[in-house]
């Protein structure tokens, strides 16, 4: 007796991982292209800590980039005969770009205060131990910034809804949390130890980390808050 075990083309594993990297590819470079100018601002702007609000303007546009590139990766064919990264990244702007930018705008904002007070601490008169307690809140606001992007790419909530689910599920889902902490250290060390450029190159394969990392968060919203 014989079986038919003959694969379609374009839903073998190798197939399948010809579409994931097309996939990456195409949305990293989008990713990069949508945030070119604040990119090239930075570059021009320099690390001098006195540069530090000028830094968070030209981030400004990373925010929908972000976000578009989460939606594109969420969103994408396996079958490598149907692949439209580059369309599902246009849409994925589209509607993203401004509730994203709701949401990421006052987080750079305090971030940038955060920043700006650690680089010029000794300044403030304030004990050692309060230099301690804004980086712990800082790094607080950089992991909750991870949970309110991968809500506001995927799902559609009012910016206040987003802050409290992405507020709420730091503590309800540790594990999603360490994966995005365990991200966040990846991005940073790649940054401190090689070039400040590596992360921005690798954020597509980074996005789809977070995705992996951040699937009970997904799943529990699907679940509970959307009808």
């Amino acid at each position: 007796m014989s079986t038919n075990t003959s694969v379609t083309f374009g839903e073998g594993s190798l197939s399948r991982a010809a579409a994931l990297i097309h996939t990456l590819v195409t949305v990293e470079a989008l990713l990069l292209l949508a945030a070119a100018p604040g990119l090239a601002g930075l570059l021009l702007a320099g690390p001098d800590a006195a540069n530090l609000p000028l830094a968070a303007v030209c981030l400004l546009p990373l925010g929908p980039a972000l976000s578009a590139a989460l939606y594109a990766l969420h969103h994408r064919d396996r079958d490598l005969t149907d692949l439209h990264p580059a369309r599902t990244y246009r849409r994925g702007w589209r509607l993203n770009a401004v509730p994203a930018l709701k949401l990421w705008t006052p987080l750079l904002a305090w971030l940038t205060v955060i920043a700006f007070t650690l680089t010029h601490f000794s300044a403030t008169g304030l004990p050692g131990w309060w230099a301690v307690l804004l980086a712990a809140i800082g790094a607080g606001s950089l992991l909750w910034g991870a949970h309110a992007l991968v809500l506001t790419s995927l799902f559609t909530f009012r910016a206040r809804d987003t802050a409290r689910l992405a507020a709420y599920f730091l503590f309800r889902h540790g594990r999603a949390t360490l994966g995005a902490a365990s991200l966040l250290v990846l991005a940073a060390g790649l940054t401190a130890l090689l070039t400040e450029a590596l992360p921005a190159l690798l954020a597509a394969p980074l996005l789809l980390s977070l995705l992996h990392s951040g699937r009970p968060v997904i799943a529990e919203t699907q679940e509970d808050f959307t009808a």
